[in-house]
């Protein structure tokens, strides 16, 4: 299916100008209204914004592609608009959309805006192409621009895969392209590839790995055949065929935005020799030890931050009820510890909150188990990590279990090939979870939780006394919203330093703030600790200074919004808040770095 078939000329517009993301997204439904292929405009547009909310579609360079598939659409359809001041679509770039495609599809397995998706970026990477869509005098020389590329070139996964015969004018290179969501990166690195080995004189085959299935894929004689492999991908990719090449791993974005230096270390060879693990399942291993244990403890994070999510806000809706319910001046101490549970309806929002946040750490240790030995490690984990839960160990216990439930497990595989092969194949279900878990048990008894305990107790005490002042205890308090307010007020105002999924995290992570969960920044912290943890600190060190100089009090031993009307000078609590949020952010703002996605 050709572009041009489904782009109609009474849904192109060369004067567009919207002023915000949502007012181009409707001026983009009621141009695509036009082509008669909606039946359904709100369902359709229910759709569109659905998609949205999943991920920017503002792909970067000016370029931005919503689409929509639902039964609504009679038949595929496309609508073009050049906004030529430019509007912020949230770009992953950062940069204003100035020309925005929107894609119909029909809710049929055909997938046919993914196919249209990966021609329109395929053709769109080429800087001169899409400016002259942008320059365009009329719909019929839009349509006409696009009719000629279409007929010059052949979209990503459409190109005649290279003959084992062929003849090769410079290096033999083959590469691989693919991200999470394997829409736009995907495609948008294999065309970067493309040219920039055309540059310089090299031919190149591009597997890529979309959402659609796997294109233009790498036979084993191309393999055998070829100088260097990259692979510039965010995702799993079968890398056993590659054992004895010289390979290239690196992300998408570098095959975005460094094909030019990939394609010369391709050419002189400047790889590593793959070594293909006996135990692997098939992914790409990231060589940098560094890396791989931030992708490790990322796995256990990004399992747990419903958990932190979910039983946060529940949390903290037990604690509104009381607010409104209770009033607090009228209990006595013993009361006052309770609040939270006074009333059967915030008891039961806090049975389960608490429910929900108890499983907080062995997800994590769970996950970050599995990221390391695989399935058989899941178990482990979770047994560890409900150790460090109810023990004293706590989310120190938690992340060293995690490691070592993996651990564990790799050394339990090495053990097991040694045995006879009936015993073997029992391992999964017999050996690995009870050797494993009673090796982390012991461990864990005997080495983590003593020494993690220790200090997290020491921590506790040293806080205790410290809270000996009831200005002290109330600054410590307000302290504990700051880190999760202050990341995300920072992934608002600094997008390029925050990764998509650290950006999308940003409402969940306000609401944890505000209601004193400040596990809502362990993400964040984990991520980038070295940056993270000092711009909180100091921002929530303000922010207790600011509030025990003016003198604020607390009527109940926890943190939020909720407890406002029970804070006394709480104009001047809230002004401390804000004062320690804007400072964490900023300071986020100047020390991190940007994160390139």
């Amino acid at each position: 299916m050709r572009i041009t078939d489904l782009l109609d000329k009474r849904s192109i517009s060369l004067d567009g100008a919207p002023e915000s993301k949502e007012e181009a997204l409707n001026q983009m439904i009621a141009l695509m209204m036009k082509s008669g292929k909606i039946e359904d405009e709100t369902s359709y547009r229910e759709q569109v914004y659905t998609r949205e909310k999943e991920g920017t579609t503002g792909i970067g360079r000016g370029l931005a592609i919503p689409h929509g598939k639902c039964k609504a659409v009679v038949s595929p359809g496309l609508a073009a608009m050049v906004v030529r001041e430019g509007v912020d679509f949230e770009s992953l770039d950062g940069k204003p959309a100035t020309l925005i495609f929107l894609i119909a599809a029909p809710d049929t397995e055909e997938n046919i805006h993914l196919e249209v998706l990966s021609k329109l970026c395929s053709m769109l990477m080429d800087p001169g192409f899409a400016d002259a869509l942008r320059s365009a005098g009329s719909a019929d020389e839009f349509m006409a621009l696009i009719e000629q590329t279409e007929e010059d070139k052949n979209s990503p996964g459409e190109h005649p895969a290279n003959t084992t015969e062929e003849l090769y004018s410079g290096a033999r290179i083959l590469a691989v392209t693919s991200c999470p969501t394997g829409i736009a990166h995907t495609y948008m690195a294999a065309e970067e590839l493309e040219k920039a080995a055309k540059a310089k004189g090299c031919e190149i085959k591009v597997e890529t790995r979309g959402s659609g299935g796997v294109r233009n894929r790498l036979t084993d004689l191309e393999i055998n055949k070829a100088d260097c492999i990259i692979v510039a991908s965010d995702t799993k990719v079968p890398m056993k065929r590659f054992a004895g090449k010289n390979v290239i791993e690196c992300r998408v974005s570098d095959g975005i935005g460094k094909a030019d230096l990939l394609i010369e270390r391709a050419v002189h060879k400047d790889a590593p020799v793959y070594q293909a693990l006996q135990d692997s399942d098939g992914e790409n291993r990231d060589k940098n030890p560094g890396r791989q244990i931030y992708m490790q403890l990322m796995n256990g994070v990004s399992h747990m931050i419903p958990f932190v999510a979910g039983g946060g806000i529940l949390t903290a809706i037990a604690f509104l009820i009381d607010g409104l319910c209770v009033d607090v001046n009228t209990l006595d101490v013993t009361l006052r510890a309770g609040f939270g549970t006074l009333t059967p309806a915030a008891a039961w929002f806090q049975n389960i909150g608490s429910i929900a946040l108890a499983l907080m750490l062995p997800v994590l240790a769970g996950y970050i188990g599995m990221a390391i030995g695989d399935r058989p490690a899941l178990a482990l984990g979770f047994v560890g990590g409900m150790m460090a839960s109810q023990g004293k160990s706590g989310f120190l216990g938690a992340l060293a279990t995690g490691f070592l439930a993996g651990y564990t497990i790799v050394l339990l595989r090495r053990f097991c090939r040694r045995l006879p092969g009936t015993l073997e194949k029992i391992a999964p279900v017999l050996i690995y979870p009870l050797a494993g878990i009673l090796s982390v048990g012991l461990i864990m008894w005997i080495i983590i939780e003593p020494i993690m305990g220790s200090v997290n107790t020491a921590l506790g005490s040293g806080l205790a006394n410290m809270s000996m002042s009831s200005k002290f205890a109330v600054g410590m308090i307000l302290g504990g919203m700051i880190p999760p307010c202050a990341v995300a007020l920072a992934a608002l105002l600094f997008r390029n330093k925050f990764t998509k999924e650290e950006r999308e995290n940003v409402p969940a992570t306000i609401i944890l703030g505000l209601a004193f969960i400040t596990e809502g920044a362990i993400p964040y912290a984990a991520s980038d600790p070295i940056h993270v943890l000092p711009a909180c600190i100091i921002g929530s060190a303000a922010a207790g200074a600011l509030s025990m100089t003016f003198g604020c009090t607390l009527m109940v031993p926890h943190g939020g919004i909720f407890v406002f009307p029970v804070v006394g000078n709480v104009g001047m609590y809230l002004v401390s808040l804000i004062t320690g949020t804007v400072i964490s952010a900023v300071l986020l703002g100047i020390i991190k770095k940007n994160t390139g996605i």
